[in-house]
């Protein structure tokens, strides 16, 4: 009886927690949906990218992989390599300011992480949320340029990064005139100090600061922790910047 208790106790948990969580998963790549997190056991059936998506029954992988439930209500686990987890959309449910903003300062909170006081000329762009997290795929900025570089993403002389993401579709509210016209529709982000100062005046605030933040490959997708602002110059895109956080997913 008490064993019969404990399962079900851990089955609300596990009910409460998919709820709660709403994260999907999407097969990109044929995979096995497999009765354990191993290759030990024959598969319970083969997964197609056509595959309606799963649930995610558990919020990190056991072995490299994931524990899902197909729309078919069958329960097991698949390799994390050839799945992609879409994060709960749950960021955007506030609606964002609609106003001009408010200009960047070294003050500013952001995601409390003080990077603000790392911003060039912080002043430049308008602040529309402290802190926000967008998820989407990160996209090659430098395909149709000149210089291509190999990690996809342009080096500005200021040090800071000029990288594109491709954002999922509950983030769309996001993309405006600029990032569509001269963005390719990409949101832009900005990680602070991440190369080399060349821009004189842009030095000072990356003094005794360098960024070693990995930047996924292009169409990897990822979730990025940062300030949502609007650049006051060029064609006034958005952007997340500065950026605190890169998690592929």
């Amino acid at each position: 009886m008490r064993a019969t208790v404990r399962v079900l106790i851990s089955g609300v948990a596990l009910l409460w927690w998919t709820a709660a969580s709403g994260q999907t998963v999407t097969v990109v790549h044929t995979v096995n949906l497999r009765p354990d997190p191993s290759s030990e056991y024959a598969s319970i059936r083969l997964l197609a990218p056509s595959e309606p998506p799963l649930t995610l029954l558990e919020p990190g992988p056991e072995s490299g992989y994931y524990h899902v439930r197909t729309g078919a209500g069958e329960e097991g686990y698949v390799w994390g390599r050839y799945v992609r987890v879409s994060a709960a959309p749950t960021a955007p449910a506030a609606p964002l300011p609609s106003g001009p903003g408010v200009p960047g300062s070294a003050s500013m909170v952001g995601c409390g992480d003080s990077l603000w006081q790392h911003v060039y000329h912080p002043s430049r762009l308008l602040v529309q949320q402290d802190c926000i997290t967008v998820t989407g795929m990160v996209v090659d900025a430098t395909a149709g340029q000149a210089h291509h570089q190999p990690d996809g993403v342009r080096h500005e002389p200021d040090g800071d990064t000029h990288a594109w993401l491709e954002v999922d579709s509950q983030f769309v509210s996001l993309i405006n005139s600029g990032n569509r016209s001269d963005e390719a529709g990409n949101l832009v982000f900005e990680i602070v100090c991440h190369y080399s100062v060349t821009q004189p005046d842009a030095k000072p605030a990356c003094a005794g600061f360098t960024d070693h933040t990995t930047i996924p490959p292009a169409g990897t997708h990822v979730a990025i922790t940062g300030s949502f602002v609007q650049e006051k110059n060029h064609k006034q895109w958005n952007e997340i910047h500065p950026v605190s956080r890169i998690e592929a997913q």
